[in-house]
């Protein structure tokens, strides 16, 4: 059985509901971000697994869209995560093997916003995870985010959360989101 779960956005997500799924005694096959496959017999269990979700946070995705919706912001997370250089509709359209204007128009109906203004966002909340953690200079955070300067970068910033980096870097009121609340 393999079910798809919306706000699991993280390793951290991935690890305690394997946990929780394993301490109920239900066998986990494979765990990746917005998706848990479990071995054969769980399908008895489905209620059980519900009220785990729940319980932690999540929710189990029923409707078509809504996974698509997920995978994207799977991918999307994904991308941030590991910094990819290519045009972000054509990795979208290669992960998702879907034409990207329909992505587009189903996730600017269901989340209000573009995919690129969502992928920005998760950027800026990266870009503020790395200051936070003030092992990286401006510039190298913004070469690890594929931006072609870190002046692009920094009005960027700026433009979204209404200061500049210098300035969320001094203040230290660390007003990060938790990725899957940013929609």
């Amino acid at each position: 059985m393999r079910i798809k779960v919306k706000n699991m956005v993280c390793n951290r997500c991935k690890s305690v509901l394997k946990s929780e799924f394993q301490k109920e005694g239900i066998e986990v096959v494979q765990i990746d971000l917005g998706e848990v496959r479990f071995a054969d017999g769980a399908e008895a269990k489905k209620e059980r697994i519900r009220e785990i979700l729940i319980q932690n946070g999540f929710e189990l995705i029923a409707d078509l869209n809504e996974t698509i919706i997920v995978d994207i912001k799977k991918h999307l997370i994904e991308a941030v995560e590991n910094g990819i250089s290519q045009n972000l509709s054509t990795y979208l359209s290669e992960k998702m093997n879907k034409e990207y204007s329909m992505l587009s128009k189903l996730f600017s109906a269901k989340e209000g916003l573009t995919i690129e203004k969502y992928f920005i966002l998760l950027k800026m909340e990266k870009v503020k995870e790395e200051i936070q953690m003030d092992n990286k200079t401006f510039s190298e955070i913004a070469y690890d985010l594929n931006y072609k300067s870190s002046s692009h970068l920094a009005k960027q910033f700026k433009t979204v959360t209404g200061m500049s980096m210098s300035e969320y870097k001094n203040v230290q009121d660390w007003n990060r989101k938790s990725l899957d609340q940013i929609v």
